[in-house]
């Protein structure tokens, strides 16, 4: 399915966060949105969910704007895993992950063993089956990160949105979130949208990069395009260069080290 905005503007109070931004989501691929605090990251994913409402434009879910499309057959194509998700007390894995079917449920449709099946799907693909009957307070933040992407799976969305899924994590469940968020989008063409904060971790998973920077987007299309010197120092003011990386020939920014910063804002003062 294809998402895209159309000279959208969101925000939370009478100055717009996003102006009149138009980008579009590639379908069936891993896009990353970067960029620095503040610049609408968080926003623009929550306008792509539907929980913010456009102040002008459209977002558009393949042509038809999301404001027409019923909530219920809204989230059975789009499921949306935000930033600190909370879980009822005492709830176990199996029970919140069953949440997820809910937009399949009707009144006259109950439990169902399409339901069953696509719950014990989306536990063993994140790899969450053996703690079915443990409660999800009593989780590891990794493991708990995985539970709320198989509930996310389970709603068995066409396009998948996650607000910096690996905040809070160490490194290594960072790289153990986005090697399953990968094998989901190769094994299943499941489009993938994510916020994410290291931009060399995003450079390495996603094959999309959507660069933010003000409330608008400075860059977008594949990270070999996009990851450059100079678009790095614009967008974080952060002098690098930008090498291959040798495990993955994905590029690998490496920041000046802090006497070269200082040497080029000199240079910089000097010119100026």
């Amino acid at each position: 399915m294809n998402l895209t905005t159309l000279n959208v503007t969101f925000g939370y109070g009478s100055e717009p966060i996003i102006r009149e931004l138009t980008t579009a989501i590639p379908a069936s691929g891993f896009t990353a949105i970067v960029g620095p605090n503040g610049c609408g990251k968080s926003t623009l994913l929550r306008g792509l969910a539907k929980l913010l409402k456009p102040q002008s434009g459209a977002v558009l879910l393949d042509g038809t704007s999301i404001a027409d499309i019923p909530a219920r057959s809204f989230a059975q194509n789009l499921g949306m895993l935000p930033q600190q998700p909370i879980a009822p007390d005492g709830i176990t894995v199996a029970d919140l992950i069953s949440r997820g079917r809910h937009p399949h449920q009707r009144w006259f449709r109950q439990w169902s063993d399409d339901d069953e099946r696509a719950v014990l799907t989306a536990m063993q693909a994140t790899g969450v089956a053996e703690l079915g009957e443990r409660n999800v307070d009593e989780l590891s933040g990794g493991q708990r990160q995985r539970v709320w992407i198989a509930l996310a799976l389970a709603q068995n969305p066409d396009i998948m949105l996650l607000d910096e899924p690996t905040t809070f994590l160490d490194l290594a469940h960072q790289v153990d979130v986005l090697d399953l968020l990968q094998d989901l989008h190769r094994d299943s063409g499941r489009t993938i949208v994510a916020v994410l904060h290291d931009l060399n971790l995003a450079a390495r998973y996603a094959d999309h990069l959507i660069v933010m920077k003000g409330g608008k987007v400075v860059a977008a299309g594949a990270p070999s395009n996009v990851v450059t010197s100079e678009i790095v120092e614009a967008v974080f003011g952060l002098p690098c260069i930008v090498i291959d990386d040798p495990l993955t020939g994905t590029p690998l920014v490496v920041p000046a080290p802090r006497a070269a910063r200082s040497d080029t804002l000199a240079q910089a003062q000097k010119g100026a």
